[in-house]
């Protein structure tokens, strides 16, 4: 695959013109799906699709494409040739773009990500076995995935990597239901026995008579896959550059000093154990590690090099987006197994759903709990409790109420699968908080 993309490289420098100048971005996938329900196969297939990305520069103004790719060179030529001719005829209508950046002495680089990953068909009966007895329903992904870079003044770029996400649900009844997933880059048979025999207890659990709780303030253990989606919204705009120099980010009051997390809190964008690449659509090279919140306080942001040109300051590489690619938050002190022990009598959360901001500027979010959310009494659980709804601010969980975060810590893979598989991971902890707000 590599071989291919510097060729198809080769045959975009055939076509420039004048002073023009290129800048490709490529990705691809060759990924196994396998889709399960009532625990049975339902479809089974493989996907296998190459883009690339074409900005077209001359001067300050430039064009850019997006070119469906047959993966083979005699048939993607003429494409390459019609795109170029096409963006040559729209750019000299652009107007000049001020703020255009993009690396002109970046070094060219190679990573290539070896994942240990059954073939499609032992997996599939893997999970099948797991959910034996069960009604499953879940999807399977796996295969590697293709980033490259070129640009015509040299620099060439290559990242690929091996991994698998496998996300299923148990269900026991109507909107009864134990949500898990497993994801990647080797997997370990000993891993999903795990995962299956602890969705298992939590089925058993499911059986017993509901409990609605009361409106009002509760201790709760969030699980990594909770904590996750609050970790996504805080990524809206909370560590982007431009986000904080308008004022519009969620963390406005940490970046101003008027509140801070809790000392323990340390959260960074670490693209040297995620699936995404080391380096940008405009050439720029990733950090492995950037520091964004440490000991609780603000440590630095995600730089655009759009955002870099406009407000003279140096990009880290970040996308047009300024958004986490490979968000982490560091470990704490609570072992995994004894989290009910600790949560004592509260609320375990096994997923948050359908989280937006109910106060952006006050970082205050609002959702639903929904899979197997449980009432926890003398270390035990007790009881499923029926949906609630939450309205919290970072600064509480993460902040004042935080009690603890868990010693081990879960690589949750994005699942989405719109246009490709995703890039995007996250490696976190469960978090103990005390004094929860649940709103009705």
């Amino acid at each position: 695959m590599q071989a291919y993309f510097h060729d198809l490289v080769g045959e975009l420098e055939k076509l420039l013109t004048g002073d023009e100048r290129f800048l490709a971005s490529f990705a691809g996938e060759d990924s196994d799906f396998v889709r399960f329900n009532r625990g049975e196969i339902r479809q089974a297939g493989t996907v296998s699709q190459r883009y690339l990305e074409v900005d077209l520069i001359e001067g300050r103004r430039h064009s850019s494409s997006e070119i469906t790719l047959a993966g083979d060179l005699a048939t993607d030529r003429p494409r390459l040739r019609h795109a170029i001719e096409e963006l040559r005829a729209t750019r000299p209508f652009l107007p000049e773009d001020p703020h255009l950046l993009y690396a002109e002495n970046a070094p060219s680089s190679e990573r290539v990500q070896r994942g240990e990953l059954p073939d499609g068909a032992a997996a599939a009966n893997a999970v099948q076995a797991m959910g034996a007895g069960h009604d499953l329903v879940g999807v399977y992904a796996a295969g590697p995935i293709y980033s490259g870079f070129a640009s015509s003044l040299g620099q060439r770029n290559w990242h690929s990597a091996e991994s698998f996400h496998l996300d299923w649900s148990l269900y026991r009844e109507t909107d009864r239901a134990v949500k898990s997933s497993y994801a990647g880059f080797a997997w370990r048979a000993d891993e999903l026995d795990k995962k299956a025999r602890r969705a298992e207890a939590q089925l058993a659990a499911l059986a017993r008579p509901p409990r609605t709780l009361k409106p009002g303030h509760y201790r709760v253990f969030l699980t990594p896959a909770a904590l996750g989606e609050l970790v996504e919204i805080l990524s809206w705009g909370g560590f982007s550059f431009r986000a904080m120099r308008t004022k519009t980010t969620p963390l406005i009051r940490l970046a101003e000093e008027k509140a801070r997390l809790h000392p323990s809190v340390a959260i960074a964008e670490n693209v040297s154990g995620g699936v995404a690449p080391n380096f940008q659509e405009e050439g720029f090279i990733r950090p492995d590690r950037v520091m964004l919140v440490e000991h609780g306080q603000l440590a630095s942001c995600l730089v655009s090099p759009r955002s870099a040109a406009e407000y003279g300051v140096a990009t880290n590489g970040a996308s047009a987006s300024e958004a986490p690619t490979s968000i982490e938050l560091d470990a704490g002190g609570l072992p995994t197994d004894d989290v009910l022990a600790r949560l004592g009598s509260g609320l375990f959360v096994s997923n948050l759903w359908y989280c937006n901001f109910s106060d952006r500027s006050a970082c205050r979010a609002t959702g639903m709990t929904r899979f197997a959310t449980f009432w926890v009494e003398n270390g035990e659980l007790a009881a499923p409790v029926n949906v609630m709804r939450f309205d919290e601010t970072i600064y509480r969980v993460l902040g004042d109420n935080l009690v603890d975060l868990t010693s081990e810590r879960e690589l949750i893979l994005d699942a989405q699968t719109y246009d490709g598989r995703s890039v995007h991971s996250a490696r976190l902890p469960g978090a103990l908080v005390d004094d929860f707000t649940l709103t009705l």
